[in-house]
């Protein structure tokens, strides 16, 4: 009978509550005595967690800050390995007289607009002419290339995107160095690479770099990542399809790269001219050097033979000084004829010196 009492009296309540307002002012006065009570009995259960979560983040922080520290070493290790390698590299491209930058000089842009035609894949960048940016080059993000720069204005400059339908790169897989050429498909997520032969060493996962022989971009940057392969028996060539490595839809800071935009022939010229300077520089005090010494070598070996000069030339001056005394008393020509005997005298002072120079 309570039981049933209690049931109509809440029927009646919640009909009343929700067809009138009369109730409303005791169901928020309710809820603020609900909500003390609900704060105490939770009480407990919070401190728990707040005291379970300081101790679990202290642990997770420090397993963090080890796994950071290892990978930070391993980093590190792999490093100066590049480094290493990035020397070794510039040794052999000297050797080889190459002039292709190892180490290319970049700048920070923002990416401040977007083409609204839907057909084109093209942005606009916070730099341009009056910044040093040039036609033709390279923009990357944190992942890969992006595209390059195909109008320039004084502040600002439009870039177009890998995935136009009207842009293709040269590249090669990172694995065994393949070549292709990677197309625009118009989809922000999906690059074609174009006449590979179906028998070609390519899968699904492979890597592909920039190759650097289109002479616009430089070489060794990610370009794509292999998705797809389809082989047909009855097609020469198979279909391959890359999903780009760059987040062409999400990244807003990019970098231009300022490389060598000297074309080829123009590499070629200044390697040449460099080379024949080097040549010049080097070859120009060799010569000098190794001819004369030979020579100076056969006037030493003659000249003892001049020793046989000074022992003639005493003999030669004794009969004079005696001639000399009588010609004092005789008349004006025996004077006359002395000075003509005095300059043979006077030959050999002079060639002494040169003998004691040729025995020293």
């Amino acid at each position: 009978m309570r039981l049933l009492v209690l049931v109509v009296l809440s029927v009646a309540l919640m009909v009343v509550d929700a067809r009138f307002t009369l109730f409303k002012p005791v169901r928020s006065q309710m809820s603020l005595v609900l909500m003390q009570s609900y704060w105490i009995t939770d009480l407990p259960q919070r401190l728990w967690q707040g005291v379970a979560s300081q101790f679990g983040s202290r642990t997770e922080l420090v397993a963090e800050n080890e796994k950071l520290k290892s990978e930070n070493l391993l980093l590190q290790g792999r490093m100066q390995k590049l480094a290493s390698l990035t020397e070794q590299n510039v040794r052999l491209r000297e050797l080889l007289n190459s002039s292709a930058l190892v180490n290319e000089k970049v700048e920070v842009a923002e990416l401040i607009g977007m083409d609204p035609n839907p057909f084109t894949h093209r942005i606009i960048i916070n730099k341009g002419e009056r910044d040093g940016v040039v036609l033709g080059q390279p923009v990357l993000d944190a992942r890969g290339l992006m595209g390059q720069v195909v109008e320039l204005m004084p502040y600002t400059s439009r870039v177009l995107l890998l995935t136009d339908s009207t842009h293709s790169i040269p590249v090669q897989v990172n694995r065994n160095g393949l070549r292709a050429i990677a197309s625009g498909t118009g989809n922000p997520e999906r690059l074609e690479l174009r006449h590979v032969a179906d028998t070609a060493d390519i899968k699904e996962g492979d890597l592909l770099v920039s190759s650097g022989l289109g002479q616009r971009f430089p070489a060794g940057y990610p370009v794509a990542t292999v998705k797809e392969v389809i082989h047909d028996s009855g097609q020469p060539f198979a279909i391959v399809r890359a999903v780009p490595t760059a987040a062409l839809n999400r990244s807003r800071y990019l970098l231009l790269v300022f490389s060598d935009t000297r074309t080829a022939e123009e590499r070629a010229n200044d390697a040449a001219q460099a080379q024949e300077s080097l040549d010049a520089q080097g070859g120009g005090p060799i010569i000098p050097a190794t001819v004369p010494r030979p020579a100076v070598v056969p006037a030493a070996v003659t000249a003892p033979a001049a020793p046989t000069a000074p022992v003639a030339a005493p003999a030669a001056t004794t009969p004079v000084k005696p001639a000399t005394k009588p010609a004092a008393t005789a008349p004006a020509k025996p004077p006359a004829a002395q000075p003509a005997a005095a300059k043979p005298a006077a030959k050999p002072p002079v060639s002494a010196p040169a003998t004691t120079r040729g025995r020293e």
